[in-house]
């Protein structure tokens, strides 16, 4: 089969017949962490009860759109602890060996293959760099850490080389960076789990553009990005954890706004 067929079946359910192969789940071996340890130091977001603007359902839905043209206004350190909360925060542990990780944003089995950055230029009370999301540290509670793990260095140019020269993205106040720790599916689902992997990571996307709706700013979710680039900015060794998508948010510029 050529390379467009073989993607087509990628996409396409597989036979679910049990040839006699166990996950690594069924064959009672460790599961992997629900959250990659902190190595740097730890910072607590402000609260951020009080950022959402908008609440309505159907005006989130109607809000929601792409936008890539963002104002000088930095973000709030509530509008980043928010949008990280909405996407990856741990509600509850469940199952008799905590496997389990409840959050606001679905995952097949529970999951939750992914780590969320947040590559900040201009966000208040932060300096630029790359801060990790640790979701653990609150179980339960609308709280946001993060951990420092990088300074940024020509900001605006790093972003547009991570984002495939995409300009436009450097002016976002900060960039969410999903990465994927594929083991985590992998241990439930052996070979099924990239697949439903993928459809999670739709999910997180969706999430993140509604909340950044909700707090009254735009984003655009990118899949134009360069792996190894990100990969090399972010820390990730590229084979056991590797950047799988990209969400800029901010402020619309006025003048975007009025078109």
């Amino acid at each position: 089969m050529d390379e467009m067929t073989n993607n087509r079946m990628f996409m396409k359910c597989p036979d679910l017949s049990d040839d006699g192969t166990k996950s690594d789940q069924e064959l009672k071996l460790p599961q992997p962490p629900l959250e990659k340890a902190a190595v740097g130091e730890i910072i607590e977001l402000p609260a951020f009860e009080n950022a959402v603007r908008t609440t309505a359902y159907t005006d989130l839905l109607d809000n929601r759109r792409s936008g890539r043209a963002y104002s000088d206004m930095p973000a709030t350190g509530e509008q980043l602890a928010f949008m990280l909360w909405s996407v990856q925060g741990v509600q509850a542990i469940r199952g008799a060996n905590r496997y389990a990780s409840l959050r606001p944003v679905p995952s097949g089995g529970a999951r939750h293959p992914f780590e969320v950055y947040a590559a900040v230029l201009n966000v208040e009370g932060l300096k630029p760099g790359i801060y990790h999301y640790l979701p653990l540290e609150h179980v339960g509670e609308k709280r946001v850490s993060v951990e420092f793990t990088a300074p940024l260095d020509n900001a605006g140019d790093t972003i547009t080389d991570m984002l495939a020269g995409q300009s436009w993205a450097a002016k976002a106040p900060f960039t969410l960076f999903f990465s994927c720790l594929p083991y985590r599916g992998e241990w439930r689902y052996r070979e099924m789990a990239h697949r439903v992997m993928l459809i999670d990571l739709g999910h997180a996307g969706q999430n993140a553009m509604l909340s950044a709706a909700a707090l009254g700013l735009t984003s655009c979710c990118c899949a134009a990005y360069d792996a190894a680039r990100c990969d090399e900015v972010l820390g990730l060794d590229g084979l056991h954890e590797y950047t799988v998508y990209a969400v800029t948010v901010g402020q619309e510029s006025q003048k975007a706004a009025e078109n």
